[in-house]
């Protein structure tokens, strides 16, 4: 098996375990917590001389954060379904839906980037990318309650701060502008501040570009510079940029 597949067969089988019903009624199976850390370990051992981590203590420390994954992603199955009228219940979110799988594959990823290993981590989101088109850089800082609607598109750079309750549509970039490498430790990409929306093919770059909370961002906006809270961006020959009315 080659050494994506491998990285891929550990996501899988770790949101298996998360959300049985994933692997069907009629699935006999048994898998467990068991399974995940023997995975992990055989993932980090064949990690193609990445680095000299303590995979035993790098297992450990993932099995102790996982509880908190689960919390985070059944947030993020909530903000789905609150914020798509198709959705019909969790398991369709969870079976089916791109926008899940992206940010599930990114909680995971981002985990593991936290303890040192930087290359685990790109796979899974990289693979994650490849299924479902949404590229979500493992180091990026997200939320929680993420909604990300029909997904395919939808790129978040790697210094992208994301705040809470925040729903991205299809073709939404979080990008950076053009540097040097030698600036390529400074932060990049904006701020998303929380309870924002943002709509469809919207690109939104730069490292001091902060979307203040509660905004709306329209569908197809170009924006390199910061937007006031309670704001509302719209495009329709010119960008228009004014406090949404508060009750």
């Amino acid at each position: 098996m080659n050494y994506r597949k491998q990285v891929e067969n550990f996501v899988e089988l770790v949101l298996d375990v998360l959300y049985p019903k994933r692997q069907g009624s009629k699935c006999k199976v048994e898998i467990s917590t068991f399974d995940i850390e023997h995975s992990l370990k055989s993932v980090l051992a064949n990690n193609l001389a990445e680095c000299n981590c303590d995979k035993e203590q790098v297992a450990n420390d993932f099995m102790a954060h996982l509880p908190r994954i689960k919390d985070l992603l059944d947030k993020d199955i909530a903000a789905i379904y609150a914020g798509d009228p198709a959705a019909t219940d969790e398991l369709e979110i969870v079976i089916a839906y791109p926008g899940f799988h992206g940010i599930a594959s990114y909680r995971l990823a981002n985990l593991i980037y936290k303890f040192g290993i930087p290359l685990v981590p790109r796979i899974i989101t990289e693979n994650s990318h490849s299924t479902t088109g949404i590229d979500i850089h493992p180091k990026a800082t997200i939320g929680e309650s993420i909604c990300i609607d029909h997904g395919t598109g939808v790129v978040i750079g790697q210094t992208s701060v994301i705040g809470n309750n925040v729903k991205i549509y299809q073709g939404v970039t979080l990008g950076a502008l053009s540097i040097p490498k030698e600036k390529s430790s400074q932060k990049r990409h904006p701020t998303i501040e929380d309870n924002v929306v943002i709509y469809a093919q919207a690109t939104i770059l730069g490292g001091d570009t902060v979307i203040g909370k509660n905004s709306i961002i329209g569908g197809n906006v170009w924006i390199t510079s910061s937007v006031p809270p309670n704001s509302k961006v719209i495009y329709d020959g010119k960008i228009v940029n004014k406090p949404l009315l508060q009750n």
